[in-house]
């Protein structure tokens, strides 16, 4: 049985690994706000999932191409295997949208993705891959290995030319500070006040408090008085019912008013948080500045490709020219890159006038501009040009048409 056949076993429905119940929340230590803050809660944080997506269907939606660079000439490598797996299918039931896409989710949240790298006759077939949870990182010097927990339980060793580990910030170098972990508090404050405001509407919108009288109660005149108030004010459907009290009978508020706690000031407090811990611009999930502009939204959208996706494709792109491509890929100049060109045309009117001055000064051939506007080339349209009034600088310099300027200028 090969290295491939086991690890994709099915799944023994009467156990659950240890690596499980730590991912369902289990012997985690809770934030400060009470909650317990996982991957698994994060994502029920709507501002941390909508961080991550925006992240992982950022860097998805964009072409990731496979280029062999030779004497300064950057040619598609189409006959690497390398192309057709990041560029198209990975593996057999995953596109390169759903795989990037699952990768830089488990970036963002855990830090640490994992793909196990299945080769054939020393060439890569397939990228399978797994869950963080199910992975254990061992470091031996500098020597690092991995272990899998596979679905049904067994624990199966590899080497680290067998996985392709993607890191993200790291401290130690060899793991990747967990993005959840370290957002802990913001998150867990986030889905605090979230139940907070779920649990106020449930009952009604009315705040909890204290029913007291001057009466002694035995307790089953108390447990009957407080099953009545329940079942007359508690729920959405009995809110701003008329309560009649009798008896002597007081009410107190023991919960301050959402206005009087900024209830709602704290919500939006938390989507800054969860959004500056990572490094994502609040208007690319939907809490917008009500002074921004069109023009500073359009600045925005652009800083958001240089200063939050840059960061990431080139982190993906190195380690995949580290873990997946040969010394004998590199030496041909073989490299991997996100297209992210699309992202940054801006309006028509600027990607106009730029690819105007870089044709005017023959940095760029019409068949280039095309590209990059997603039409087809045409022939002739590869050809650099320049205007009629400009000259090579370091060309020799005609000595008859020297002369005969020199005799046509006027004598002074």
């Amino acid at each position: 049985m090969g290295v491939f056949s086991r690890l994709w076993g099915r799944k023994s429905a009467s156990r659950m690994a240890l690596e499980d119940l730590l991912a369902d929340g289990f012997f985690t230590q809770p934030a400060k706000s009470g909650v317990a803050v996982t991957w698994k809660t994060a994502l029920q944080a709507t501002t941390a999932l909508a961080c991550a997506r925006v992240i992982a269907e950022g860097l998805a939606q964009v072409p990731l191409k496979v280029f062999r660079s030779q004497g300064g000439v950057r040619t598609p490598a189409d006959d690497h295997p390398l192309h057709g797996l990041l560029g198209d299918a990975p593996n057999d039931w995953q596109t390169s949208f759903e795989f990037i896409e699952q990768v830089v989710m488990h970036l963002v949240f855990c830090g640490n993705a994992f793909v196990f790298v299945n080769r054939g006759l020393g060439r890569v077939v397939e990228l399978l891959p797994y869950e963080p949870q199910q992975v254990t990182v061992k470091r031996d010097g500098y020597v690092i290995s991995y272990e899998v927990t596979t679905d049904d339980g067994r624990r199966i060793g590899l080497s680290a030319s067998e996985m392709w580990h993607l890191r993200g910030p790291s401290w130690n170098g060899w793991m990747g500070l967990e993005g959840v972990r370290l957002a802990r508090e913001a998150i867990g404050l986030s889905l605090a006040t979230e139940e907070h405001g779920a649990r106020l509407f449930s009952n009604g919108a009315v705040v909890g408090g204290v029913l007291s009288t001057e009466q002694v109660l035995n307790e089953e005149q108390r447990l009957a008085l407080r099953k009545s108030w329940e079942a007359r004010h508690a729920g959405g459907g009995n809110a701003f019912k008329t309560a009649v009290l009798w008896g002597g009978m007081k009410f107190t508020s023991m919960t301050a008013p959402n206005d009087q706690a900024q209830f709602l000031e704290t919500r939006k407090f938390q989507v800054e948080e969860i959004c500056r811990a990572f490094r994502v611009l609040p208007i690319m999930v939907g809490y917008s500045d009500k002074t921004a502009t069109y023009a500073s939204a359009e600045q925005m959208f652009l800083a958001h490709v240089v200063h939050t996706l840059s960061p990431w494709c080139r982190r993906i792109e190195t380690s995949i020219a580290k873990n997946l491509f040969s010394e004998e890929d590199r030496r041909q100049g073989l490299y991997a890159k996100f297209m992210l060109n699309g992202l940054l045309r801006g309006a028509a009117k600027d990607r106009a006038e730029f690819y105007a001055r870089m044709y005017g000064i023959g940095a760029m051939n019409p068949n280039e501009v095309r590209e990059y506007e997603d039409m087809n080339p045409y022939d002739g349209g590869e050809r650099y040009r320049v205007p009629l009034n400009m000259t090579d600088p370091a060309a020799p310099e005609d000595d008859d048409n020297a002369e005969d300027t020199a005799d046509a200028a006027p004598q002074l």
